[in-house]
Formats: C-alpha cells, structure tokens, sequence
C-alpha cells in the first residue's frame, strides 16, 4: 500500500524528537498503523540545520505554506505553536483538504471550535493528544476510553514547570523568585516564562479537556486564571503541617445543580495521601472522575522532545488507520458529535463550591480568634481546622491559619472582606482554595 506522506511544520525539540521516533521505530510502527509512514517534507527556518538533520530524501522548506499546498502530502504536522501563522497554516491544510495533527494547545483552545467546525465541514481529522500533557494519552482516554461514562470531573497538574517549581520550594523551603531562577538555568521554564507561571498554558490545556469530558465548545475566555507568582514559601510549609501540598491544579466539575460548569486553574492545597499530590518536579498528573469507573489517574511526563512526540505519532498512526474511513464513522474531535454538542456555560467564580486555606497576620491578643470565627459562622462558612503559631518571646503578632469545609466563594469573599477590615488583622490574607478529590 501506498505509503502516507507527512509534512512536518517546526522542526524544534518536539519536531527532531517526532522524527526520530518515527526513523526509530519505523517497522513497528508500519505494523501497527497498516502502511508506511514517512515524513516528506520539514519546515525550518534555518534550512542547513534542518537538511543536516533529515538527511537525504527529505524535502527541507522555509515556507510552511509550501508544504500546506503540495498535493503529495496526506498530513500537516503543526509544532509551530502560538495563535498566529500556525492557525493560518492550519486552516489552509484544512481548506486543501489535508488531516491535520497539531501540539499547539493555545490555537485549539481559543480557536478549536473553528478550527474544528471546518474540518468537520471538509471531512479531515484534527488530533492533538500532545496538545495536553504531553506524552500521557489522556485526550484518548476521555474521548474514548472513557466513553462510557458521565464524567463528574477532572482535576489535573497539566504544567511541568510550575509543579518544578513548587516541588523545589517545598523540599528546600525556598521562596519563588529563587527556584524560579533555577529552574529557567535547568531549562524547565523559558526565558519568558509568563504563561506557565500566570497559569495561562494550564488553561488552554483545561479547555480543552472540559469540553472533551462535558462536550461543550472550547471557551478558554470564561477560564478563571491564578498563577503561583503570589505564593509564599511559609504558606508551603504551613499547608505540609497540615497534611497537605499546594499544586497548580486545573479544575473542570459538572454543577447540574447550577446549571454550568466549573473551569478554573489556581494553586491548590490537596491531602498528602492523594496519589497526585505527590507527583513532583516536572511531571504531569490527570486525575478523571467517572459515574461507572470511579476515579482514574494519568501520570507521565508532561513535557520533553521524545514524550510529546510519542504523542505525535500515536495522532499520525490513527489518522493513517482511519484515513479512508467514511468521516461520519470517525471518533468526533470533542468525543461528542457535533450535533449533540451542548451549550452549558462556565460559571462565574462566585458560584464556585470549594475549602479554603487562611493565612492571617494578627495581633497576638485576646479576643481575635472569636472575632474571626464569628465572621465566618455569620456567614455560613463552618472552620476544619485551625493552627497557631506560637508567637516568639517579645513578638506581639503570629500567623493564624484556618482551613474550612466546603462553601460557596461569594461566601468567602465577603468573609474576607469583614475580617481583613478588622484592625487585628495586620497584613493582607492569605486564601488558597483546598480541594479533597475524594
């Protein structure tokens, strides 16, 4: 059989990596998919470096608009990442009716329910399992394994260089600034590296996993954001004396009661004995909870030439498999086929159900502890625990800490506001949101 031809647009760490999976295990993987496939052409930039790297029989361009529009290529491969040229390039391989695998999370997340729309029209595939934690099969496990179930929720560490840098404060009781630095000197975070640290790169990700379990479009502008740039070492230790570790989580829970669903990222204090609260330095973790199957966990690396691009070509042998397949007996983009897409909305933070961790500078007096849980009792927030500490010999402050049960957050928010107002309270609060995924 005809062997399948592939254009690959970006030859970078995720680019190299997928071509050497593919010439290392060519056999195994002609095997699996049916037939042979074979990159044809590579798109960079720098075309010496490329052309030293493919070696003969492989077409190097600088123009990945050269490769979208060659009539030889069955897939464009996308690892230019961003919003820009990459969606332009997507868009036109679909258009010239060719399939499509991408790693690009940011495009599908604010631009999928285009992109997927119009491949739908063209009947192309779109797959992108390395758009979300990297080498773990987690978009085929919710798409399809999964798919007997009524997904409750998912809950995921989805961003290798913030649970990096959380793990190294923790271990070495180090604040922010300093393991940050570190971690850009190792190459886990970019010289930039605003998008991982602000959350951002864990809510495109997030979007895109909500809409796969609760067939919704992909609505990354409704996502609520919180990066770890705010979090304190003291607060890391704190959380530890309590039974519990703070991660960057991705949150996506069904609320029918509300009428919505929650989609947030934010630092999250999780018990110790959780399986994913001890995945530590760059690795990912999706936990998925199922009405049949229960509760699953997906853990690998997030990250990394070789993993990604293991992804890559798990996306190249399924479309090789499916790509004579009667489009309408594919697996849909979202799982859900697109007539049967729902229209649930996210809901506003306010309405969001979660515990919370409260970190308060107060005077070291009588009275301030009753003052503080009279506010919360006023407003319906009932207190899980609470540790002080103990104030040094001639210290007339310390830190209170509160954990509380589960309570609506515009709850919160004005509890907040009371108790911060009170002339006791000596610095601003400390709140983290405490999720038990039971």
């Amino acid at each position: 059989m005809k062997p399948i031809r592939v254009g690959l647009l970006g030859f970078g760490t995720v680019g190299g990596g997928t071509f050497q999976v593919l010439t290392r295990n060519q056999e195994e993987i002609s095997r699996r998919a049916g037939r042979r496939i074979e990159i044809a052409a590579v798109c960079r930039r720098d075309l010496a470096a490329a052309r030293a790297q493919v070696g003969e029989g492989v077409r190097v361009v600088a123009d990945p608009m050269e490769i979208v529009r060659d009539p030889e290529i069955d897939i464009v491969v996308e690892l230019i990442g961003g919003e820009g040229v990459a969606k332009d390039v997507v868009l036109a391989a679909i258009e010239n009716g060719k399939h499509v695998v991408t790693a690009n999370k940011a495009l599908l997340a604010v631009h999928g329910n285009e992109v997927f729309t119009k491949a739908q029209a063209k009947g192309v595939m779109v797959a992108f399992e390395a758009a979300v934690a990297g080498g773990i099969p987690i978009i085929k496990a919710l798409r399809e394994s999964l798919a007997g179930n009524r997904i409750e929720w998912v809950a995921g560490i989805i961003n290798g260089t913030t649970n990096f840098i959380l793990s190294e404060m923790r271990a070495k009781g180090l604040d922010f600034d300093v393991v940050l630095k570190e971690a850009q000197r190792l190459g886990y975070a970019e010289a930039d590296p605003t998008f991982d640290i602000e959350g951002v790169d864990a809510a495109h990700k997030l979007t895109i996993l909500s809409a796969i379990a609760f067939g919704t479009p992909v609505q990354f502008d409704k996502a609520h954001v919180e990066g770890i740039t705010g979090l304190q070492a003291i607060d890391i230790k704190y959380a530890e004396q309590l039974g519990y570790r703070i991660k960057l989580l991705g949150i996506t829970r069904r609320r029918d009661e509300l009428g919505g669903i929650e989609l947030r990222v934010h630092p999250t204090l999780i018990p110790t004995q959780r399986l994913i609260a001890n995945v530590e330095g760059a690795m990912n973790a999706v936990m998925v909870q199922g009405d049949a199957v229960g509760t699953t966990l997906y853990y690998g690396k997030g990250a990394g030439a070789e993993p990604t691009a293991s992804s890559v070509v798990a996306d190249l042998v399924d479309v090789t498999r499916l790509a004579t397949a009667d489009p309408d007996h594919r697996v849909p983009h979202l799982a859900f086929q697109p007539d049967q897409m729902g229209s649930t909305p996210i809901l506003p933070m306010s309405g969001v159900r979660s515990s919370y961790y409260l970190r308060l500078r107060v005077a070291d007096e009588t009275g301030v502890l009753s003052r503080i849980t009279t506010i919360l009792a006023e407003n319906d927030i009932s207190i899980d625990a609470v540790l002080q500490r103990e104030s040094l010999q001639g210290e007339r402050q310390t830190d209170l800490i509160i954990l509380t049960h589960v309570t609506v957050e515009e709850r919160m928010d004005r509890a907040q506001e009371f108790m911060q107002s009170l002339p006791s309270v000596l610095a601003p609060i400390v709140r983290i949101r405490k999720e038990d995924l039971a």
